[in-house]
């Protein structure tokens, strides 16, 4: 059996806040990647999905957990034993003009990669970041300009080519699309899936947009306030979301069929996201959820499977989806108006 590219463990990642107290950013996050798959992580923001990201490439420093890439552990890597495996993970950031450096030209911020880890001469790292570049659908007139030169998709276009530029074995990518234009990002998820079929890469792609998520990915988890509330292929997370959480945010992406949007019940969840300083006791969402009770704030509910790839952390849910003797009252999980079982 293949090893996974990446597998996440436990991971917890916490911040000192400037006015006191700790900022709960991760907890307890376990998800892994297989080799080609693309997986998804969607949320709102602050919901911790970036901080995910950062910690896998070690950007950030994990608190706690595991973090695996490509068999090798790598949580507590010092930079210098890091290096070695820098090659096999490149991060593709939301704001592509402050992750090129804006004093140097294209060619050389494509290439400087390929010399530093494949040893090229400046004139072979050149002439293969003019392949990169003209592969990523960039006119070659391009390749000497400088990062304010370039339109918004140019330049992550170019931060895309630089982080393929040396075959990795897992993309992270940042919500790389959030700040373009609707065609731009079309265009872009058309090049991105079509360069992953062709490479074989895997991929975790960090996002907020479902329709993205739905198009590009294998699997999709989804995040609120530092935990994974439901993951599973997107074909049942989709078609068959159990998560409150989860139908409330399907519930509020728009869709390409008018009738039926103006068909659908939104799911508006109650009250204010809870600051991450002052964390609820239990489940993340019971302040806000439709279908809380009093054990949901009893405890922080684990992740169980109600399907073969598909895993759920609501009690509620859960019991809801197990099959009970007969003539035995189902678990009443209508009770509120907007509740998710409303078609979405």
């Amino acid at each position: 059996m293949t090893a996974p590219v990446l597998e996440i463990s436990g991971l917890c990642k916490r911040f000192r806040a400037a006015g006191g107290g700790v900022v709960h950013a991760v907890e307890d996050v376990d998800l892994r990647i297989e080799p080609g798959e693309i997986v998804g992580l969607v949320g709102e923001s602050g919901s911790g999905k970036s901080t995910v990201g950062k910690c896998v490439v070690r950007l950030l420093e994990p608190d706690d957990g595991r973090i695996t890439l490509v068999g090798k552990d790598i949580t507590h890597l010092s930079q210098r034993r890091l290096r070695p495996v820098r090659g096999d993970v490149h991060m593709v950031f939301q704001d592509p003009y402050t992750s090129l450096n804006p004093r140097a030209t294209i060619r050389a911020i494509v290439a400087e990669p390929l010399r530093r880890k494949d040893k090229l001469s400046r004139a072979v790292a050149g002439q293969r970041a003019a392949e990169l570049i003209e592969r990523m659908g960039l006119p070659s007139t391009l390749i000497d300009r400088y990062p304010h030169e370039l339109s918004g998709g140019q330049r992550q276009r170019v931060g895309i080519a630089r982080s393929l530029g040396l075959r990795p074995k897992l993309l992270i990518a940042d919500e790389p699309i959030s700040a373009l234009d609707t065609s731009v990002q079309a265009s872009i998820l058309n090049q991105l899936k079509e360069l992953q079929r062709e490479l074989g890469f895997s991929c975790l792609f960090i996002a907020h947009n479902l329709a993205t998520v739905g198009f590009l990915c294998d699997r999709v988890a989804v995040m609120y306030l530092g935990r994974i509330a439901e993951q599973g292929s997107c074909a049942r997370i989709f078609h068959d979301p159990r998560h409150p959480y989860t139908r409330s945010l399907l519930s509020a992406a728009l869709i390409a069929d008018p009738v039926a949007q103006r068909r659908r019940t939104k799911i508006v969840l109650r009250g204010e996201i809870p600051s991450p300083i002052d964390l609820p006791t239990g489940c993340r969402l019971a302040t806000r959820c439709p279908l809380a009770q009093a054990r949901c704030s009893a405890s922080i509910p684990p992740l169980v499977p109600v399907a073969p790839g598909h895993a759920v952390a609501c009690p509620v849910v859960l019991e809801a989806s197990q099959p009970r003797p007969t003539g035995a009252p189902s678990p009443d999980v209508t009770q509120h108006p907007s509740h998710p079982s409303s078609r979405i």
